[in-house]
């Protein structure tokens, strides 16, 4: 009979070798998976469309201490970006012309609040969020990124806005299976 801790061992292995070489092929295509609940699960695939309002994009953060806090504390992954990040998707929802607030009652953006964009003062573990401040006009540079359907997700309401340098695709949903 066959020890069940030996197949178990090498089935998860052989499932993470699969999933690793699956996932270094879905981004040599232009396909990104998403994991995270800051947008719907699944794959989005590399698009070449302008950077508009509503679009999904790819960025990598910029370095700096609210991004370093972000990975130390599990809210962005590791990865290949500058400071060793890993991208991030999220959706466009103010660019060149809008104005854009942001307090603790949420993100307002040419005086319309954004649903789910009220900044929360502590995460799950009890560890103080920033609270970012800002009332602008955003420069034809600046992308104000966030999720819209995860009112806990770390973005613009805790980091600001993202300069066009650090956008790195233009992503449509491919594939999704929750929302």
């Amino acid at each position: 009979m066959k020890n069940p801790i030996k197949i178990l061992v090498v089935s998860v292995l052989a499932l993470s070798v699969s999933l690793f070489v699956l996932s270094i092929g879905a981004r040599i295509s232009g396909i990104y998976i998403n994991t995270t609940p800051s947008l719907p699960v699944g794959f989005y695939q590399v698009v070449d469309e302008p950077i508009v309002n509503g679009a999904y994009v790819a960025f990598c953060p910029p370095q700096d201490a609210v991004f370093d806090m972000a990975m130390d504390r599990s809210y962005i992954n590791r990865g290949d970006c500058p400071g060793g990040y890993g991208l991030l998707l999220k959706r466009v929802f103010a660019q060149s012309g809008d104005t854009v607030f942001i307090d603790q009652a949420g993100i307002f953006v040419n005086g319309e609040h954004l649903p789910n964009s009220a900044q929360l003062t502590a995460d799950a573990e009890g560890h103080a969020l920033p609270q970012y401040r800002l009332n602008i006009v955003l420069d034809d540079a600046e992308y104000l990124l966030l999720s819209d359907v995860n009112p806990q997700s770390f973005d613009a309401r805790y980091f600001g806005l993202i300069a066009r340098d650090q956008i790195w695709h233009v992503v449509e949903p491919l594939f999704i299976w929750s929302y």
